[in-house]
């Protein structure tokens, strides 16, 4: 009896649970159903907001970077210029009215190197804040082929940095943003369009020669620049050119810096302070390029209140592999602040480089002539002593209270400005001090009308001051201000010929020191 009874009830808890999964699945069946229909309606109602494709609707294909492939649908204004442009970029266009529009590059870079300029192929990678205002210099300036490379697109936080784009710029690759915008002020300048991602194996392809007709058929680059601020693609692009003996000038990181008096030109393997040029350095010397590349770069440090990279939130972190966060592999996840001014301040950096360069104007970069003051106050000492020394030697005697008319800011002037902080005789930039070039007709005595006031006083000319390292200064020394020789018994035709074009140098800046 017990046994049937407990087959009863186990009979009744089975139909029980198929009744409650049967229902649980209808009731499910019904939820997901109801969710799939607001889908569907959503959807649809999504399909009916797009306005059709017309004439004030222009669609098309992303690229594989999901951006835009080309420039938007032209307004009538753009049209017109995109006709005037093709026109001028065949030959229909005054080439006076070109001259006229570059009159002042015409009268400072002469006409030789103008036109220089004008008949350059120059290669801009990265379109960003740095590269737009690098390739609008450029093309203001006179330069006639350049070719822009970059996948990325206009967003709305480009616009606090770029030269050229405007709000109706938004979405639109930025090489076509470029390209619209200048043919509206120099619409003889040829563009090529390159909406790519650089990368060391496209690099032969994106670099090649690039011919408008058969003139100019097969010619190389004459400057890439790199404005770049992925470091992977940075490191192919440099190391790619420097391989191909391509001319290429590369701008360090702008983010997080905001005095544009530290920033410098020079070697890379000079530049400091700057994480991105830091890394670069390193991964360039594993590939067995130590230096040979000019680069712009900041000197400014980071302090108290000062911007910084923050770090990713540990959110972010929580969401899995951080390297999975970004749009395209390498490319950092988070937002660099950025003062707005400062990739203009790089960019125009690097084009006046390229545009000194390619027209042969005089540029002898001087990199340190900031926070060098412990340098001066060496370079102050050795002169002081070099001359009590000297003027020991005349009088016989200890002169006390010897002093030197000159100060520290004479001697930045003059190793910065003059010998562009390396040593007249060998080039070099260590160890460096200043010394008379020839013992003066009265010696090194004090200067007695000073005496008469109770000053003692060494008279000294700056433009006889050169620099020199401290090995080379004692030898100076030794032979020819106490020695007697003259200088061209020491020295050969280039050393001479070098010191008299910075006495030259010194004769004229005195007029407007």
């Amino acid at each position: 009896m017990s046994s049937w009874l407990q087959r009863q009830v186990g009979q009744q808890q089975a139909q029980l649970a198929v009744t409650a999964a049967i229902s649980g699945a209808a009731v499910a069946g019904a939820i997901f159903g109801y969710q799939a229909l607001r889908r569907k309606e959503a959807v649809q109602h999504l399909k009916a907001s797009i306005p059709p494709i017309d004439e004030r609707h222009h669609a098309e294909k992303l690229t594989e970077y999901g951006t835009a492939a080309s420039s938007t649908h032209l307004s009538k204004e753009d049209e017109r210029s995109a006709a005037l442009a093709q026109r001028a970029q065949e030959g229909d266009y005054d080439d006076d009215l070109i001259l006229e529009q570059l009159a002042r590059n015409r009268v400072f870079l002469t006409d030789d190197g103008l036109a220089k300029l004008r008949s350059s192929f120059i290669i801009v990678v990265g379109c960003g804040g740095v590269g737009s205002h690098a390739v609008a210099s450029l093309a203001r300036s006179g330069v006639s082929k350049i070719r822009l490379i970059d996948f990325d697109q206009v967003t709305l936080s480009s616009l606090n940095r770029h030269a050229l784009a405007t709000l109706a710029d938004v979405g639109t690759p930025k090489v076509h943003c470029i390209k619209k915008r200048l043919e509206q002020i120099v619409p003889w300048v040829k563009f090529d369009c390159r909406n790519e991602l650089f990368g060391g194996s496209v690099a032969p392809d994106l670099l090649a020669p690039w011919s408008w007709d058969d003139s100019d058929k097969g010619r190389k680059p004459d400057y890439v620049l790199d404005c770049i601020d992925n470091i992977t693609s940075k490191v192919e692009l440099l190391h790619y050119c420097h391989s191909n003996s391509i001319p290429v000038i590369s701008s360090m990181g702008a983010g997080c810096k905001s005095d544009p008096t530290r920033i410098m030109v020079g070697d890379i393997s000079l530049s400091t302070d700057d994480p991105l040029s830091r890394s670069t350095r390193r991964r360039l010397k594993l590939l067995g390029v130590n230096s040979g590349i000019p680069v712009v770069f900041s000197t400014e440090k980071p302090g108290p209140g000062k911007a910084s990279l923050l770090p990713l939130a540990e959110e972010e972190f929580a969401k899995g592999q951080v390297g999975e966060l970004g749009v395209l592999p390498d490319f950092r996840v988070r937002i660099l602040p950025v003062l707005g001014t400062m990739p203009a301040v790089f960019g125009y950096a690097i084009a006046n480089h390229v545009i000194c360069d390619i027209s042969g104007y005089p540029n002898d970069y001087n990199v340190g002539g900031k926070g060098r003051e412990k340098l001066y106050d060496s370079i102050m000492a050795s002169l002081q002593g070099l001359h009590e020394r000297l003027a020991r030697a005349e009088a016989g005697h200890d002169l006390v209270g010897l002093r030197i008319p000159i100060s520290k800011d004479d001697v930045g002037y003059l190793v910065e400005e003059i010998w562009r902080g390396r040593s007249a005789i060998s080039n070099l930039t260590n160890r460096l001090i200043l010394v008379p070039w020839q013992r003066p007709a009265r010696g090194f005595l004090p200067d007695p009308e000073w005496e008469k006031e109770g000053q003692k006083f060494i008279p000294i000319d700056l433009k006889n001051l050169v620099c020199m390292t401290k090995e080379e200064g004692a030898r100076h020394e030794r032979e020819v201000l106490r020695g007697g020789k003259d200088v061209t018994e020491v020295y050969d035709e280039k050393v001479l010929e070098k010191v008299k074009r910075r006495m030259e140098e010194v004769e004229v800046h005195e007029k407007f020191r």
